[in-house]
């Protein structure tokens, strides 16, 4: 049953990160409408935690089987892994991790599934010990998570976002990494931008383009309706921004500049298309926000990270003759200020 379900069309779905459970239930009911549900990576050892922290969306999603709840235990297997071992360590011997502050810090659990610990156990303990040494990690006090610097852990979350990208197969999703905090996706540009890396220079970002309307104070069933009735031009909109990445960075320098205007327009038109539908149906102002910044390359290129991020298959979704690469995140927000 599984493999017929994996071998049909995928659902495409949010991978929210970084955390297990998203940070406002606002966001989420805006993100209901771009996708076919909601993904979150969440350890078996807490795996209840979203219905008991907000039963009120949680348990009404998941009946209605729009939101998926993974587990690193069996997703970050030992492909996965080796991936993350690959990139993390080239940025650890890089030095680009020794300028950060330990005093007065407050370290975060990061579970050691997530760091790899069932995929390969051997490799998620090497990853750990070169943290420790530097001070951005220390010895578990549960058993099940380490404590570890924020700014780590943050990069070790945005790296699985998308290493983890083409497992979603496997259970029929086709995971789009998604989060709310703008500064993660800062940190993958960096990343992507990085001297050496396959995609330098072939980052591209689009300017968070307002949606939508706030619907946090909007039942949760009144957005189920509205999207049963307005998901195909939601969608529309998600997957052109994606394709919008994937075609600009994929262009020379002056190939770029020649059509960026152009499809910028195209992004903009869609969007003011969505608010028109959202303020005749809410009768508010326009205060969502969706964007997204990423790169493509053609995989030809031994860069470690660029490696570690070269899923396989087809780049951002799109099939494509040419064998690239890439990664890209979604970014959501409640704007606070309106067009």
């Amino acid at each position: 049953m599984k493999k017929e379900r994996a071998r049909g069309a995928s659902k495409d779905v949010a991978f929210y990160y970084p955390g297990p459970f998203w940070y406002s239930a606002a966001f989420v009911k805006n993100l209901l409408l771009f996708f076919d549900g909601i993904a979150l990576l969440v350890p078996s050892y807490m795996k209840n935690r979203p219905s008991v922290l907000e039963p009120e969306m949680a348990i009404p999603l998941t009946e209605a089987g729009l939101l998926h709840i993974l587990e690193p235990e069996t997703l970050v297997d030992k492909q996965a892994t080796e991936q993350l071992a690959m990139s993390l360590t080239d940025i650890i011997t890089s030095g680009a991790l020794d300028s950060l502050s330990k005093k007065r810090t407050k370290f975060q659990e990061l579970s050691w599934s997530r760091l790899g610990a069932y995929g390969d156990e051997s490799l998620a303990r090497m990853i750990f010990e070169e943290l420790k040494k530097r001070g951005l990690a220390k010895d578990t006090q549960d058993g099940v998570s380490i404590p570890m610097h924020p700014m780590v852990r943050s990069l070790v979350l945005v790296l699985l976002a998308q290493i983890l990208r083409p497992r979603g197969k496997t259970v029929g999703l086709n995971l789009s990494p998604a989060t709310d905090r703008p500064q993660l996706v800062g940190a993958l540009s960096e990343i992507l931008s990085s001297e050496g890396a396959p995609s330098a220079g072939h980052v591209v970002a689009l300017d968070l383009q307002t949606v939508g309307v706030d619907l946090a104070d909007v039942p949760l069933d009144e957005v189920l309706a509205f999207r049963s009735e307005h998901l195909p031009e939601h969608r529309q909109y998600a997957t052109e921004v994606r394709r919008y990445v994937r075609d600009l960075s994929l262009l020379s320098d002056k190939e770029r500049k020649r059509d960026l205007r152009a499809r910028q327009q195209e992004i903009r038109d869609l969007a003011e298309s969505l608010k028109r539908v959202s303020k005749k149906a809410w009768k508010k102002k326009a205060a969502f926000a969706l964007s997204i910044t990423g790169a493509a390359w053609t995989a030809t290129t031994g860069n470690p990270i660029g490696a570690a991020l070269a899923v396989g298959g087809a780049i951002l979704g799109f099939q494509s003759t040419a064998k690239e690469a890439g990664a890209y995140s979604y970014i959501f927000r409640a704007r606070e200020r309106y067009p």
